[in-house]
């Protein structure tokens, strides 16, 4: 049985000439013959904030629903709340339940996570100048903690609610190397908690060992190494191409199929044989300019693999 495709909403919002709305977008999506979409719960298209009633979160469903397409997941806007140097984690708990209850209304079952602050914040490492907006630092111990602990009690709330938590790991967010990646699953320890694969993130921690504090930690198999090592832990797929760049928001340049280096062939069978809960794949053109001019590129792109390994 093949993939259902989707993309992610915020391609559509950030780096663009213009704003698209909505429901602008989910015709559009429709007319590619996209199976659903993956919400950017922010900014202008529909969130907690500006889509607050039963009634208008009802309505903002029946625009994929009545289109006979679906919502694979939300990126829930958590970006506000410091995980890792806030002492509490009583403001990203609550920022948390809102977009869950969110989900919940909307009948979406994944929300997607991230640690929100810069890799600086995980203490001071010898010889190396913090950036300048890193103000506070946090041993790793204590970070690791807080993070494990704040996430733990998501993923209890997020089952109790019926929605897998995913943690979009990636080199703009601290715990970007392969070994933190597995301490912090270890360290929440719950089997509602699995990571988010973003193919173009993944090279960019197991190739390139971007944006990492002190020495650089990569895998000699890149990308098909760390789907191996991560059987049984991925919760959501992303696939897009990398170049092994950054953009201007210090995060992975993801570039439209075809316009990277990457071997898809190489890694496909691994991340496909490492399992997923559900059977989405999601495009991610996240910062790309003029976004919608290379969505059919990559949903043909996407279409390909599908034949090749979605089955």
């Amino acid at each position: 049985m093949s993939k259902r495709i989707s993309i992610g909403t915020w391609a559509f919002l950030f780096n663009q000439e213009r704003k698209i709305p909505f429901e602008e977008v989910v015709q559009g999506l429709h007319d590619l013959k996209f199976d659903g979409l993956e919400l950017g719960g922010f900014d202008i298209h529909p969130n907690p904030d500006n889509t607050p009633t039963s009634e208008e979160r009802a309505k903002v469903r029946e625009m994929w629903e009545s289109r006979g397409m679906g919502c694979s997941g939300l990126a829930a806007d958590l970006w506000g709340e410091n995980l890792i140097t806030a002492p509490s984690n009583a403001s990203y708990i609550n920022t948390f339940q809102k977009n869950l209850q969110f989900c919940n209304d909307l009948g979406i079952d994944v929300i997607r996570v991230d640690t929100t602050e810069d890799p600086w914040v995980l203490g001071a490492v010898p010889g190396e100048t913090r950036p300048e907006q890193v103000t506070t630092q946090v041993d790793y111990d204590t970070a690791l903690r807080r993070v494990a602990e704040t996430w733990r009690f998501c993923a209890q709330a997020a089952a109790d609610a019926g929605v897998r938590v995913v943690w979009e790991f990636e080199p703009g967010f601290a715990f970007n190397k392969p070994s933190d990646i597995f301490r912090v699953l270890d360290a929440v320890q719950h089997d509602n908690f699995m990571v988010m694969f973003d193919t173009c993130h993944a090279d960019n921690i197991a190739v390139e060992g971007a944006r990492q504090p002190g020495e650089k930690e990569t895998l000699p198999g890149g990308i098909r190494e760390l789907a191996e090592r991560l059987a049984g832990k991925i919760g959501r797929i992303h696939l897009i191409d990398s170049d092994g760049t950054l953009n201007e928001h210090k995060t992975s340049t993801h570039p439209p199929f075809g316009e990277g280096r990457l071997d898809f062939d190489d890694f496909m069978p691994a991340l496909v044989s490492a399992g997923c809960p559900d059977d989405w794949w999601t495009i991610d053109l996240c910062f790309w300019p003029n976004a919608w001019d290379a969505t059919a590129k990559c949903k043909a792109a996407v279409d390909t693999l599908n034949e090749k390994y979605g089955g």
